[in-house]
């Protein structure tokens, strides 16, 4: 009997040392399964935060990914800049569908802050001009010497427009100012404001030295964007191919070579401070003789002459992000079959700009008092001309109000539909949005 006992006691015992084994096993194998799963969860939270954050985590997350072509880094990276770019022109779209007709086509005009007001000369904003943009919400103003005292009149002045615009609008208004440098300089030739004039662009480009146009485009720009000047129609983007041009000194050189990459360096120098800069005037001045201040200016260039030489700065221009392009009052009969100024003509504007360059930027006219085209229409017809053509933005009429009313007839009576304004004032808008970011 004990040796029967013994032996059950031994039975038991293999029994519970076997129990004891499993269990122990199951044990392990539960521990790898739950370590195996949070490390599976970790890596999957830290994929997320990496696309949140606008990182490229596709390109790594297996081992297949990881092994695809040295371009898919640079492709994710543009999808991520077209990502951003659809995202500013939704947000715009959703803008714009609130607005009304007359709204929508108040953004599409730049003009003198008197056009608005009506005084004579605007040197401050009170509760008139408050008045007066809630009646007129345009896209932008343009200041001038007469209206540019001083640093503190100057920065209340622009505030309390920005102030007024935005309780309006709810988005800002381009404030902008011809501050190329040089003898084109509203602000630095006025001893008041004391700043260092930053000299003609011929000479900065005469050094070569790319690095000296971004630093002037960086000291204009700060002094501008502290005053609070949002725009700034510079760079010069001419070549000035002939010693009678008058661009001469305005413009960086005399071929692309030269001025192209001036072009570049001026236009990231600009955006880097924050303020929103307009690559002229194209598709290139600076190679004829006449001014469009007085008269219609005309080149005999082929299109394929221009792809070689007058268009490679606002190539480059494009190439770095410029947001605006003005495009200036000179025939281009070669290209066109025509005399109709290149600001006026869609040959130019949206066949070659906009289709061949594939700008997808703002488009505005040069001035439209200028000479060159003031009498060509009446100021009911010329702002109508400029959006069939292509432009976004209209530029200083000679009658703001009656450019204005032709722009909204035009659309009340076909020749211009509502869905062509919208695509402009979407651009106008994206265009303002950056400037929130």
């Amino acid at each position: 009997m004990k040796k029967q006992a013994r032996r059950t006691m031994a039975n038991i015992g293999v029994v519970l040392a076997t129990v004891g084994v499993l269990a122990l096993g199951l044990f392990f194998t539960y521990k790898v399964i739950a370590s195996s799963y949070h490390t599976s969860d970790s890596s999957t939270s830290s994929s997320t935060s990496m696309t949140a954050l606008g990182s490229s985590s596709s390109s790594s997350s297996s081992s297949s990914d990881s092994s695809s072509s040295s371009g898919s880094s640079s492709s994710s990276s543009s999808k991520g800049s077209s990502t951003a770019t659809d995202a500013a022109t939704k947000k715009a779209q959703d803008i714009v569908s609130g607005m009304t007709l007359e709204q929508k086509v108040a953004q599409l005009f730049m003009v003198r802050p008197e056009a608005v007001t009506q005084v004579t000369t605007q040197t401050k904003a009170g509760d008139y001009t408050k008045e007066c943009l809630e009646k007129y919400p345009v896209g932008g103003i343009v200041y001038f010497s007469k209206n540019l005292v001083s640093p503190s009149q100057t920065t209340s002045m622009l505030s309390d427009t920005q102030t007024y615009y935005q309780d309006i609008m709810g988005f800002p208004i381009f404030l902008g100012v011809d501050e190329e440098g040089g003898t084109v300089a509203r602000i630095a030739n006025n001893s008041n404001f004391g700043v260092t004039n930053v000299g003609d662009m011929a000479d900065i480009g005469a050094t070569g030295d790319t690095s000296k146009a971004k630093d002037a485009a960086v000291t204009v720009g700060t002094y501008l964007s502290k005053l609070g000047f949002n725009l700034d129609f510079a760079p010069d983007s001419d070549i000035a191919s002939t010693s009678e041009s008058v661009m001469i000194r305005r413009s960086f050189g005399a071929d692309a070579a030269t001025v192209a990459p001036m072009v570049r360096a001026q236009v990231d120098g600009y955006l880097s401070t924050g303020i929103l800069c307009c690559s002229k005037h194209f598709p290139g001045i600076g190679g004829v003789t006449g001014d469009s201040e007085d008269e219609l200016i005309y080149t005999s260039s082929t299109l394929d002459d221009m792809k070689k030489s007058e268009l490679l700065p606002f190539e480059s221009a494009i190439d770095a992000g410029v947001p605006m392009i003005m495009v200036g009052h000179i025939s281009c009969s070669a290209i066109t079959g025509d005399d109709i100024p290149a600001s006026l003509n869609p040959k130019i504007v949206t066949d070659v700009l906009r289709n061949d360059l594939g700008y997808d930027g703002v488009i505005t006219t040069d001035s439209l008092e200028m000479g060159a085209v003031a009498n060509l229409y009446s100021s009911s017809e010329i702002g109508v001309k400029a959006l069939l053509a292509g432009d976004d933005m209209i530029l200083m009429p000679k009658d703001f109000e009656a450019c204005y009313q032709g722009v909204l007839d035009a659309v009340k009576d076909g020749t211009l539909t509502e869905d062509r304004i919208d695509e402009s004032v979407v651009r106008i808008v994206r265009a303002k949005l950056a400037l929130e970011s």
